[in-house]
C-alpha cells in the first residue's frame, strides 16, 4: 500500500499538476484493481459527492451553496454535458475542502487492502463495532447473542425466544409476562422485536427493558442509551417509553428515535413519522406534543424544561443506525464521545479539549486507525496507546 495515495488523489480531484512520480503512483494504484478505478471514479463524479458529503460553505453552513451546487448538477444532467469535476466546490473555502479530505481519505482507507500487515503493526488495530448484545432473562440468567447461530434461544413464559438473523424476535405462545432486557455494550448495536411486532434498534452502550407479553391497557418498556423504535399501532394500548427514569414519552404507533446517553447534555427524543407526547418525567408533569421533523430536548439537570426544536437534522440523527458518522457541526469531543462507545475506547485529551468543529460524514466500518488517519487531515492530532486514544495538541 502506498500511503500518499489519498494526498494524490486529493491534488488529482483539485485539478492540481501531479510530479511524474505521483502520476506513476497513481497509475500503478489504478492498474492494481478494478475496485481502485472505480473509487476514483466515484471521488470523480459530482452525484456521488452529492450523495455522499453535505457540502459546507465557507461560513460552515448548508443551504444556498448546496442548493446552488445540485442545481448545477441537474443542470448538467438535464443538458447531456459530461459530469465534471469538483473545481466549483474549491471556491466555497477551507470547510468544503475540508470534507472533501476527510471522505476521500475515508473512501480510499475503507478499500485498500493491507495484505502484508506486520504483526507488531497489526495488534495495535482497533476494529469497529458489530452486531451483538447480552440478553438477560426473568431469572436473571445472561445470553451472549454475538455468537449464536439462527434457532430457538431460550424460553420465557411459554413463548420461545428466537434470533433470527442477527436480531432476537419473539413467538406465539406467552401465557404470563416476564420482563427481559437487551444490552449492548460499547462497540456493539443490535436489533429486537417485540411480541407486539414493535422493532426496536440499539445503539452502542443501550438497553432495553421490556415484558415478553404486553397486557392491559399500556405497553411499556424501558430504555437507556439510544434506542430507534418503530412501534406497532395499537390505538387501544398506547406504547410508553421510561427514558432512564428522567423523561417519558407516550405513542400509539410511530418511528422515532431517542437518544439518552449519562454524558450528553439532554435527552433528545426526535420524531420521524406518526405522534409523539414527551414529558420531562416518566410521570409525565410537563410535555410537548411533536410532529415529524421535530426534536424534544429535555435537560434533567436543569430548569430549561422542555425545548422543541423544528426541522431536527434527520439525516444526523439516523446516522448511526445507517452505518454513518455524521460529523456535521459537531464538536471534536461530541464526536469523540461517538467513537468510545463505538470503539470500546477511552478518549484523553493531552492539554484540554481542543475548541474546533468537524465536518463530512464517514462509515463505521472502518478501524479507528484509518478513521483517525481521515480526521488527521482536518488537524486532529492523536496517537494510540492500547485502547485509550490520546488527543494532541
Amino acid at each position: 500500500m502506498n500511503s500518499n495515495i489519498p494526498d494524490i488523489i486529493y491534488k488529482q480531484l483539485r485539478e492540481e499538476a501531479l510530479s511524474p512520480e505521483e502520476q506513476a503512483v497513481l497509475a500503478r494504484w489504478l492498474e492494481a484493481s478494478p475496485a481502485n478505478r472505480a473509487l476514483l471514479e466515484q471521488l470523480s463524479n459530482e452525484e456521488e459527492w452529492a450523495a455522499y458529503l453535505s457540502v459546507r460553505t465557507d461560513a460552515g453552513k448548508t443551504g444556498r451553496a448546496y442548493e446552488r451546487f445540485m442545481e448545477r448538477v441537474r443542470t448538467e444532467n438535464a443538458t447531456g454535458a459530461p459530469v465534471r469535476r469538483m473545481r466549483a466546490i474549491w471556491k466555497w473555502g477551507w470547510a468544503a475542502a475540508a470534507v472533501i479530505l476527510l471522505a476521500v481519505a475515508g473512501l480510499y482507507l475503507m478499500q485498500e487492502k493491507q495484505a502484508t500487515t506486520p504483526p507488531a503493526v497489526a495488534a495495535t488495530v482497533i476494529a469497529p463495532g458489530k452486531e451483538g448484545a447480552i440478553l438477560t432473562l426473568a431469572d436473571g440468567s445472561r445470553v451472549a447473542l454475538d455468537s449464536l447461530d439462527n434457532g430457538v434461544i431460550a424460553t420465557q413464559g411459554g413463548a420461545p425466544i428466537l434470533l433470527q438473523n442477527g436480531q432476537i424476535v419473539y413467538g406465539p405462545g406467552g401465557e404470563a409476562p416476564a420482563f427481559n432486557t437487551i444490552s449492548t455494550p460499547n462497540g456493539r448495536q443490535f436489533r429486537v422485536v417485540l411480541p407486539d411486532g414493535t422493532t426496536a434498534w440499539l445503539n452502542a452502550a443501550s438497553s432495553l427493558r421490556y415484558p415478553t407479553l404486553f397486557e392491559g391497557k399500556e405497553r411499556r418498556v424501558e430504555v437507556t442509551g439510544e434506542v430507534y423504535f418503530e412501534v406497532t399501532k395499537n390505538a387501544g394500548m398506547p406504547f410508553h417509553v421510561n427514558v432512564n427514569n428522567k423523561a417519558g414519552i407516550i405513542v400509539l404507533g410511530t418511528h422515532f428515535n431517542v437518544n439518552a446517553y449519562e454524558n450528553e447534555r439532554t435527552i433528545n427524543t426526535t420524531l420521524l413519522e406518526g405522534s409523539v407526547k414527551v414529558s420531562e418525567s416518566p410521570a409525565g408533569e410537563r410535555s410537548a406534543i411533536l410532529k415529524p421533523g421535530q426534536q424534544a430536548q429535555v435537560a434533567p439537570a436543569g430548569p430549561e424544561g422542555i425545548r422543541v426544536v423544528n426541522n431536527a437534522d434527520i439525516s444526523k440523527v439516523m446516522a448511526w443506525k445507517n452505518g454513518l458518522f455524521n460529523f456535521e457541526d459537531a464538536t471534536l469531543e461530541e464526536a469523540m464521545r461517538q467513537l468510545e462507545r463505538w470503539y470500546d475506547i477511552e478518549v484523553v485529551y493531552e492539554r484540554g479539549v481542543p475548541q474546533m468543529q468537524l465536518a463530512g460524514k464517514m462509515t463505521k466500518g472502518v478501524t479507528l486507525n484509518d478513521l483517525m488517519t481521515g480526521l488527521g487531515k482536518m488537524g486532529v492530532r492523536s496517537r494510540l496507546e492500547g485502547r485509550k486514544l490520546i488527543i494532541t495538541p
